[in-house]
C-alpha cells in the first residue's frame, strides 16, 4: 500500500475531522491558559468525562438503529434518586444497584415497545418519558438533593482512583466502548443494527426482527443512562432531582460530532468518544479561561456544524482521490 492509498484510507475515517478539531481546541485553550494541561486539570477531565460518555455510547447505538432517546437525561437523574431511597431504607448497596438497573431496563423496554408497536416517533415517546421520569424525581425528593451513601467497596469499584489519572469510571467506560464496538463490527447483531437503521424494510425482508432490535437498543440506552447517573452520584455522594438536565442534547451532540448520522444506519462509537471528550474539553476550557458559562452552548453549536461540514468535506475528498486513482 503506497502513501496515497494510506491517505485515502485515513480520510475515509469519520473520526478524522473530530480528532483534528479536538487537537486544535486543546492547543487553543493551552495557548490562552497553560494551566489547562496541568496534571490536576487533566485528571479532572478524565474523571468526569466517562460518566457522561457512557450515556453518549447508548445514545449512539440507538441513533445508528434509527431512533432517538430524549429521556436519557431524566433517567440519569432518576436512577440514583431511586437507589438513594433504597439505601436510606437500609437495603444492601449491590441489591439496590441491581434493582435500579432492572428499572432502567424496564423504562427502555416500555419506551421502545410504545415506539415500535404504535408507530409514534421516538422523539415524541421519549419526550414524554423525559417529563415523566424528571417529574417522578421531583416527586420523590420534593425538589431537594438526597445523600447518596453506598458501601465503600461499591465506591471503589465505580469511582476509585486506580493510579494517577486513571479512575474506575474510565475503565468502565472503555470496557463498555470496546464491548459495544465489538458487537457493532464483529457480531451479527451489529449488522442488524446498521441494517435496521439504514433500510428497515430491506432488513425485515432478510428476516431481521427490526422491532426487537429497536427495543433492545432502547433498553441499552436507558441502562447506560442509569449507570452513568449512579456513577456520578457515587462520585459526588449525592443525588439531585435536576441531575442530568440537558444531557440528552449533549449526548446527541457528541454522537453527531463523532460522525453518527441523524438518519440512522451510520455511526462510530470511537467518534462518539472523541466527540464527548471534545464537549468536555470545551466546557472545561471555558471555565479555565473564565469565560461566561453560557458560551458553552454557543461553542457546542458551532462545533456540531463544523464537525458535520468537516466530515462531509473529508468524505467527498476521499471519494475524489479514489476516483482519480
Amino acid at each position: 500500500m503506497n502513501f496515497r492509498e494510506i491517505g485515502i484510507s485515513i480520510l475515509q475515517k469519520k473520526e478524522v475531522s473530530v480528532t483534528l478539531i479536538l487537537l486544535a481546541t486543546i492547543l487553543t485553550f493551552y495557548s490562552i491558559q497553560p494551566k489547562f494541561l496541568s496534571p490536576l486539570n487533566v485528571e479532572v477531565l478524565l474523571k468526569i468525562t466517562p460518566e457522561l460518555g457512557i450515556v453518549a455510547l447508548g445514545v449512539t447505538m440507538l441513533m445508528i438503529g434509527g431512533e432517538f432517546d430524549l429521556s436519557v437525561g431524566s433517567v440519569f437523574g432518576f436512577a440514583p434518586l431511586v437507589m438513594s431511597v433504597m439505601l436510606q431504607g437500609g437495603m444492601n448497596t449491590w441489591l439496590a444497584f441491581a434493582i435500579v438497573m432492572i428499572i432502567c431496563l424496564t423504562i427502555g423496554a416500555i419506551q421502545g415497545f410504545i415506539t415500535v408497536k404504535t408507530g409514534i416517533p421516538s422523539f415524541i415517546t421519549t419526550l414524554g418519558g423525559m417529563l415523566i421520569w424528571r417529574g417522578l424525581a421531583l416527586v420523590i425528593t420534593g425538589g431537594h438533593p438526597m445523600y447518596f451513601t453506598p458501601s465503600k467497596d461499591f465506591v471503589v469499584i465505580l469511582t476509585g482512583k486506580l493510579c494517577p489519572f486513571i479512575y474506575s469510571q474510565l475503565i468502565i467506560f472503555l470496557a463498555i466502548l470496546i464491548t459495544l464496538q465489538f458487537i457493532l463490527e464483529r457480531h451479527k447483531f451489529g449488522n442488524w443494527i446498521y441494517a435496521v437503521g439504514g433500510r428497515r424494510e430491506a432488513a425485515e425482508a432478510m428476516g431481521v426482527n427490526a422491532g426487537m432490535v429497536k427495543v433492545v437498543l432502547f433498553m441499552l440506552c436507558s441502562l447506560l443512562a442509569g449507570l452513568g447517573g449512579v456513577i456520578q452520584s457515587t462520585r459526588m455522594s449525592q443525588a439531585m432531582p435536576n441531575q442530568g438536565s440537558g444531557l440528552e442534547f449533549d449526548a446527541i451532540a457528541a454522537a453527531v460530532i463523532g460522525g453518527t448520522s441523524l438518519f440512522g444506519g451510520v455511526g462510530t462509537l470511537i467518534g462518539t468518544m472523541l466527540g464527548e471528550f471534545l464537549t468536555r474539553v470545551i466546557e472545561n476550557g471555558l471555565i479555565i479561561i473564565r469565560a461566561p458559562s453560557y458560551y458553552f452552548r454557543l461553542y457546542i453549536g458551532i462545533v456540531i456544524i463544523l464537525a458535520v461540514i468537516g466530515n462531509l468535506y473529508i468524505q467527498r475528498r476521499a471519494v475524489k482521490l479514489r476516483v482519480k486513482k
